[in-house]
């Protein structure tokens, strides 16, 4: 079970999906919101943070990452719960023109991802106290779509990357909750049709909230939870059929 008096670190502390989330589990805690642009405070301090950090965060500078995670102990004493919540749709259209629009989508949904996982799980593996790392893959990467294989691919080298960083933090005190949602209906989708099974931010929240303050150990989590049947099926449609596929 997650100490709520340690700090809580928010990467991407303006996404819908981590500030729901974070809203829910900031009582009694110091939160740190790492954004490229402020994010709105108030929320949590109406929830009952005792004090809400800002960083400044940019995706694409790598080599800021482990600073960002020092700086953010300073500002909040000891991290124990990291939401790793950025990253970019991207448009699928574009990327299959402009390569570099296909790399910048690449570069923030799995080169950046991982190696804000990498920096953030050696910091935190020496420790013995009990810390929790969360990460977004996504039903897209489960078997990509012709509609957004770009993004999918991103997502499907991010899901195997945090099966395999869960299999290496076994054994110590970290675990890692890897999300893997479905259609979240937000402002990263804004004017698409939602898709079956979609969900909100907060219906999101509500149900990583109780397991990110259990104490179960690292977990995938399919929300909602009827998407893992629907993924088992997904890999029995033929090629022909599922290059029609919708996103």
């Amino acid at each position: 079970m997650t100490n709520s008096n340690d700090g809580l670190l928010i990467i991407g502390g303006t996404s819908d999906i981590g500030r729901e989330i974070g809203i829910r589990l900031c009582r009694g805690r110091q939160v740190v919101l790492a954004a490229r642009r402020a994010p709105d405070l108030q929320p949590f301090y109406e929830a009952g943070a005792t004090k809400v950090h800002i960083l400044y965060f940019e995706a694409a500078d790598l080599r800021a990452y482990r600073t960002l995670f020092q700086q953010a102990e300073q500002l909040a004493g000891e991290i124990n719960l990291v939401l790793v919540a950025f990253g970019v749709l991207g448009d699928q259209q574009r990327a299959e023109v402009d390569e570099f629009h296909a790399a910048d989508i690449a570069t923030i949904d799995y080169t950046a991802q991982i190696a804000m996982l990498t920096v953030i799980a050696d910091e935190l593996r020496p420790r013995t106290t009990r810390s929790t790392i969360v990460a977004f893959s996504s039903i897209a990467g489960w078997r990509p779509r012709r509609a957004n294989y770009v993004y999918g691919s991103a997502k499907a080298g991010l899901d195997a990357f945090c099966q395999g960083l869960t299999d290496a933090l076994h054994g110590t005190a970290v675990r890692v909750i890897t999300v893997r949602p479905g259609f979240v209906i937000g402002s990263m989708t804004h004017g698409m049709k939602p898709a079956p099974m979609s969900v909100t931010s907060a219906e999101v929240a509500d149900i990583l909230a109780p397991i990110i303050q259990g104490d179960q150990g690292s977990r995938t989590v399919w929300i909602p939870g009827k998407l893992q049947l629907l993924a088992a099926l997904m890999r029995l449609i033929p090629r022909r059929m599922w290059r029609r596929m919708p996103r």
